[in-house]
């Protein structure tokens, strides 16, 4: 199920809605224009350029990659670009998501988390796994927006997605694949349901929620990225979240404190504050 931009009427966005209620996930088709998605390729393309000091070099280990030929140690992530870079703020912050957010959420959201992946040639996937897993949202979960940078497919590792699993509880992980994935956590697919690819054009954003399964494959391809912008967002009534993810960002802008979770979640306290 698919949404356009802005001109998109009530109806069409109230019919998102419904089908993320039901299926976890929604794919709003051209939400970011052509333009735009060159202004952020080339905005992050000059950070891994130039550097962000005391910020972007330090997550090559972080991330846990520290083989220098690893293509993710030459292409790290960057996490949390909207605390440094007003424009990465901009775009989490765009009118036109908040409206598809309330929507799914039925409350004002807050933003939680900025990201961008690179995902070069040749660089391993993220193993199937659960955002909520280290977001720990109370009440309710989190939901991301994750922005295709590129066109992104099977070859170059586009996004899986488990429909239906949106009110599963965490799930605490097995180890993944290391072949396979930069991360060790893996949710497996519960019985019944199946893991289904999500095909995407440069400045298509897909919606879903946080205890969706969600993942993705290496990058096969020999010439092509698979860029991504991810923000995540929290419904306006949240209380608790997991320490690293303080302040909170209104839509408006504005820094929005909440109380930091005491407990790691069913999975223990050895999860508490982890940046996804």
């Amino acid at each position: 199920m698919v949404a356009r931009r802005d001109s998109a009427p009530a109806q069409e966005i109230a019919a998102q809605a419904g089908f993320f209620a039901r299926e976890g996930y929604a794919l709003a088709r051209g939400l970011f224009t052509p333009a735009e998605v060159t202004e952020i390729r080339e905005l992050f393309a000059g950070m891994h350029d130039q550097g962000v000091p005391g910020f972007y070099e330090p997550r090559k280990e972080a991330d846990g990659v520290k083989n220098p030929d690893d293509p993710l140690f030459q292409f790290p992530r960057v996490m949390m670009p909207h605390r440094f870079n007003e424009r990465a703020k901009h775009f989490m912050l765009l009118p036109r998501v908040a409206d598809r957010l309330r929507a799914f959420f039925g409350a004002d959201p807050v933003a939680t988390q900025s990201m961008f992946y690179f995902k070069p040639p040749g660089a391993r996937g993220q193993a199937l796994h659960q955002d909520q897993f280290y977001l720990l949202v109370e009440p309710g979960s989190c939901i991301a927006a994750w922005t295709a940078i590129d066109d992104c497919d099977a070859e170059n590792g586009a996004l899986l997605v488990v429909p239906k699993t949106n009110n599963a509880d965490v799930i605490c992980p097995a180890v993944a694949d290391a072949n396979e994935s930069y991360t060790s956590h893996l949710v497996p697919v519960p019985k019944g349901l199946k893991a289904q690819l999500v095909p995407m054009k440069a400045g298509d954003t897909l919606f879903f929620n946080g205890s969706l399964i969600h993942g993705s494959g290496p990058n096969r391809s020999k010439t092509r990225f698979r860029r991504s912008f991810i923000c995540h967002y929290a419904a306006g009534n949240v209380r608790k979240i997991s320490g690293s993810y303080h302040p909170l960002v209104r839509m408006d802008g504005s820094l929005y404190e909440v109380e930091q979770q005491a407990s790691g979640g069913p999975c223990g306290e050895g999860w508490k504050g982890s940046l996804h």
